[in-house]
């Protein structure tokens, strides 16, 4: 069964000897944040639950997904590729004809509404609830770097509906507290939280925005996941959890809430008010510069009568945010698949803060295959960011990077095989984009070549071990008195 709420998941890291409680005073201002990076800039760290922190009498949980691991204990998953692969059968359903057919189906259709949302009327995130006292003063938000503007909720998911379909969006986008009642939302042009907003422009009011603290991990996963566009996010987030997520209404705004989330600020976000927001350390390990953004303003704070304040740091990889990503690559190859069905494999390196660098190969069929690829895939949702794509044949490992960069300067000839695109959207944290939002994409076709590519040279034979005499070297290994414990991958010939 998935978790129900954070404290359920939190038990369940316990249990496993992934958490670690720590019961030494700690300063939101700039120590936590160091903390947690130190402890996830080393191998193998357990989530943290901090719970004595200084000045408030709420415990902050930090790296909580912060490992493969954990995010297996969190989505009750070993292969995160089936939660694509419930969305590509979802999409393959056909209704068939004749009663006897529809009665067969009726298993399926079931298990689509167990997937849907689900409205409560009553919810453990509105046991407090306060309006005219409403602050974000009384929640230890953090400060991360010396050099950030001020406090930044980073991991608040952020609630938002379309004005004309009624879809709902959770995202996560960072908030920079400006005082009690007021925070600025970088929610960048590209992002679909974003989107709604740029609509509600047009009727010249507030839009209703409502920022989560904490949920079951499923619905935390799908505030990151970039879902296809016109799916409800939480309906994904009861395909990612295998059941429906409870919701419940705000009280003070009009969207629909995680009824097991800690905290909710609800609020409007003004689009005739911008503020100046930024600096901020982030993902890319650079500072953010300033820019305008808008202004998100209280109307109402709802939480459980002992809420748990969720966070996260980003800065120079590879941090928490990392293993997020991965999860979203092995999640989302099956939905890449579905619309380049000669993709074989989806690599997205933590070090390339996952929006700077995708790495595929495919089974190649045609010349010129590999950028049909680049190109399909620059045209698809959120890689539509990525700055830079190599392609790479189906036999080459692209989680191995020494593999990559083989393939890359054994395959590639740099005027023939790089494809440079230039005048297009890039990611707004970019930090050597030329203009913000705009710059250029390279390509870099890694696969071996075709005649018809231009290659008129005789292909050379890649050299490869005889697999019996690499099957008797393993079993004798023992015997050779080597003191080096050697495991043979036999599929792989390089």
């Amino acid at each position: 069964m998935p978790f129900e709420n954070l404290s359920e998941y939190i038990e369940k890291l316990e249990n496993a000897g992934e958490l670690r409680r720590v019961s030494t005073e700690v300063n939101p201002d700039l120590e936590v944040a160091e903390v947690m990076r130190r402890m996830m800039y080393s191998k193998n760290s357990p989530a943290i639950l901090f719970e004595n922190v200084k000045g408030y009498n709420i415990p902050i949980l930090g790296n909580a997904f912060g490992s493969i691991r954990r995010l297996q204990l969190a989505l009750e998953l070993d292969d995160f590729s089936d939660i694509g692969n419930r969305i590509v059968e979802l999409t393959k359903m056909k209704i068939p004809s004749g009663v006897l057919n529809k009665l067969k189906m009726l298993p399926k259709l079931s298990e689509i509404s167990d997937y849907g949302p689900k409205m409560v009327e009553n919810a453990p995130v509105q046991e407090i609830f306060e309006t005219e006292n409403a602050s974000f003063s009384k929640f230890p938000i953090l400060k991360s770097f010396v050099k950030d503007a001020g406090k930044f909720i980073t991991f608040g998911m952020t609630v938002t509906k379309h004005p004309d379909t009624g879809i709902r969006n959770l995202g996560v986008y960072r908030l920079q507290i400006l005082n009690d009642k007021q925070a600025i939302m970088h929610w960048q042009i590209h992002k679909r939280g974003a989107q709604h907003f740029d609509i509600s422009k047009e009727f010249d009011k507030p839009i209703p925005v409502a920022i989560v603290i904490g949920s079951d991990p499923g619905t935390i996963f799908s505030s990151i996941a970039p879902v296809p566009e016109g799916m409800d996010k939480f309906l994904f987030a009861g395909i990612s959890r295998r059941k429906g997520v409870k919701l419940v209404k705000c009280r003070t705004i009009d969207l629909e809430v995680p009824a097991n989330a800690e905290i909710v600020f609800e609020g409007t976000v003004d689009p005739r008010k911008l503020e100046l927001e930024g600096p901020f350390g982030d993902h890319t390990g650079y500072y953010t510069p300033p820019d305008y953004f808008p202004v998100f303003t209280l109307t109402g704070i709802c939480h459980k009568k002992n809420p748990i304040y969720l966070t996260t740091v980003v800065g120079k990889p590879v941090l928490e945010d990392a293993y997020f990503g991965k999860v979203i690559e092995r999640s989302f190859l099956p939905l890449i698949q579905m619309f380049q069905p000669e993709v074989v494999d989806f690599s997205m390196p933590p070090g390339g803060w996952f929006q700077g660098l995708g790495i595929i190969s495919i089974k190649k069929r045609y010349p010129g295959q590999a950028k049909k690829v680049m190109m399909g895939l620059w045209g698809l949702g959120q890689l539509s960011l990525t700055k830079i794509f190599i392609v790479v044949d189906h036999t080459v490992n692209i989680h191995n990077i020494e593999d990559v960069i083989w393939a890359i300067t054994t395959k590639s000839d740099p005027k023939r095989d790089t494809l440079i695109i230039e005048n297009t959207p890039t990611d707004t944290l970019d930090p050597a984009s030329p203009l913000l939002n705009h710059g250029s994409k390279m390509g870099i076709d890694a696969t071996t070549k075709w005649k018809e590519e231009g290659f008129s040279r005789e292909i050379q034979e890649e050299v490869a071990v005889d697999q019996e005499t690499r099957k008797l070297v393993d079993s004798k290994w023992s015997q050779y008195g080597l003191d080096i414990s050697l495991k043979i991958d036999l599929k792989d010939n390089h």
